[in-house]
């Protein structure tokens, strides 16, 4: 399967520890199967750094060698993908907070960060916050948190 990860620079090798802290899944790699959603992060992460140009790196990932790893797959906006976030987006230490190789599921939309402090201080409920998470569009991600789980991937 063919994947995309949008930013900056182009990536030639992944490196895990480049990851930046509290997002979705947790401190890793991000990809997607969509080209158009992966250059979409690209233009934001040069709008956010103000500099380089968007570029689209792909990778091919082989799911038959992660038979033998820790794989999460959320199919939808779920109580359970919302608690994972949150989790996830609280966490500002460099130790994953779960034990996952690899994770797929939905991207929560941008304004996360302010959405899972109103849930936080309970101004609003799970299915409040879920709804206001998702895209109006759903969108998927593929995250890469180890490096075994880097061994499924290779450069296209």
């Amino acid at each position: 399967m063919r994947l995309y990860h949008g930013s900056n620079m182009f990536i030639s090798e992944i490196d895990l520890s480049m990851g930046k802290k509290g997002k979705d899944f947790g401190r890793g790699f991000y990809l997607s199967a969509l080209y158009p959603q992966a250059l979409r992060m690209a233009e934001l992460t040069v709008a956010k750094t103000n500099e380089g140009e968007p570029i689209v790196s792909e990778f091919i990932y082989d799911e038959s060698k992660a038979q033998n790893l820790n794989v999460l797959c959320f199919d939808g906006y779920t109580k359970e993908w919302a608690e994972f976030i949150i989790m996830n987006r609280q966490n500002r230490s460099d130790l994953q907070v779960h034990n996952y190789d690899i994770v797929y599921g939905p991207i929560a939309d941008d304004t996360v960060g302010a959405t899972i402090n109103l849930f936080v201080r309970q101004y609003i409920d799970i299915d409040e916050l879920i709804r206001r998470l998702k895209f109006a569009e759903p969108k998927y991600q593929y995250f890469f948190a180890t490096p075994s789980a880097l061994t499924t991937l290779t450069k296209a």
